[in-house]
């Protein structure tokens, strides 16, 4: 029986201990495990190749992505650099310029030591041109993009990126598997913080690779075990219970999120609203960029802090914080100016978020 992902999420690990019928999955501390004889393996030898924690928790995240297939690392940018690590040297890629900073100061660096060729574009339309008269290995999509908010039509690209071989990556932090499953348009890899949404607390860093091509997973799988970034017992447990909520706490944080756009569009001190309808993430231009520090300073609920996707309602100055590491003339020819703000609503009373950036945007 083929269940819906609410369902999916809210029984995850169910059934995953067959000894004891344990409701919650047991966490495996055991780096190493018993050979029942010479030449026989439970299927489990030690815990950096497979743990059966780890192992409870891929079985969800492909299940929710619509792959057959999921590996867990130690970060989102572990992530990254997994999805990455099976192209060669050399490997020509092209990418939406509106990047999270991490994954920019990445791919420069791997530019920089002669690894990976990068060519970004700005626009959808761009994209599809670039894929129509170069060729290229590998099409890398953030959708919506972080932090201008930019939907990108993936199955057009897909298709646009396949009929010319390329492989497509897709980054799917922002929206999660509740509103956007790549590898069912297509896409080759899809990957994720899960750090932000899938986990929702704030209290782990991880990362997330999907595929349903066995040929990448088995170099995947090859690659994580060798280099060794994979997530702990705890982590996978405490990232299995994050996901147990996922589609109760994207659903209330769209419904705030689209409580505050109404009010962020109407606001005197406001020039732009940057949300693409759902999610919870909104980018805002403020008319004086000089206010942004007494803005920060001001605000009682929303926290001054890093990251997105948790429960708590956080808000980001990237000129600073996430996006510090791309150089300013390249991010302003992009759009993302010193003006703007990233917001991650939460799960609070969306009238409370509301009258906290009034009196912040007032002060």
């Amino acid at each position: 029986m083929t269940h819906k992902i609410e369902t999916i999420l809210a029984q995850t690990g169910i059934n995953s201990d067959e000894k004891t019928g344990a409701l919650v999955t047991p966490v495996h501390f055991s780096t190493t495990y018993q050979h029942p004889e010479f030449g026989q393996s439970t299927g489990f030898d030690y815990t950096r190749t497979k743990n059966p924690t780890r192992s409870t928790l891929e079985k969800t995240l492909a299940a929710i992505e619509y792959a057959d297939y999921a590996l867990v690392t130690s970060s989102g940018m572990s992530a990254i650099v997994l999805a990455f690590s099976v192209f060669p040297i050399g490997t020509k890629i092209l990418a939406v310029r509106d990047l999270y900073g991490g994954s920019f100061r990445w791919f420069n660096q791997q530019e920089a030591e002669g690894r990976f060729h990068f060519t970004y574009v700005n626009t959808e339309e761009e994209l599809l041109a670039e894929i129509a008269t170069e060729a290229y290995d590998v099409v890398y999509v953030e959708t919506p993009t972080n932090p201008l908010m930019l939907e990108y039509d993936l199955a057009t690209i897909v298709t646009a990126a396949h009929s010319k071989a390329a492989k497509v990556i897709v980054d799917n932090t922002f929206y999660s598997p509740i509103y956007q499953t790549p590898i069912k348009d297509g896409a080759d890899v899809v990957l994720h913080s899960a750090t932000k949404y899938l986990s929702g607390h704030n209290d782990v860093l991880a990362g997330a690779v999907m595929t349903s091509d066995q040929e990448l997973y088995d170099q995947y799988f090859y690659n994580l075990n060798t280099t060794g970034a994979v997530l702990s017992p705890f982590d996978s447990y405490l990232l299995m219970r994050g996901l147990k909520t996922l589609a109760l706490r994207m659903e209330r944080s769209t419904s705030n999120a689209q409580k505050l756009v109404a009010f962020l569009q109407n606001h005197e001190k406001v020039t732009d609203v940057l949300y693409p309808g759902k999610g919870g993430m909104i980018s805002v231009k403020v008319v004086d960029e000089e206010k942004i520090p007494t803005i920060l300073n001001t605000l009682k609920l929303f926290t001054f802090a890093e990251s997105l996707g948790g429960v708590e309602s956080l808000i980001t100055y990237p000129t600073t914080q996430t996006h510090a590491d791309i150089p300013a003339e390249v991010r302003h020819s992009y759009g993302l100016t010193d003006d703007l703000l990233r917001l991650s609503i939460g799960i609070e009373d969306a009238d409370d978020l509301i009258a906290d950036l009034k009196q912040a945007l007032e002060a």
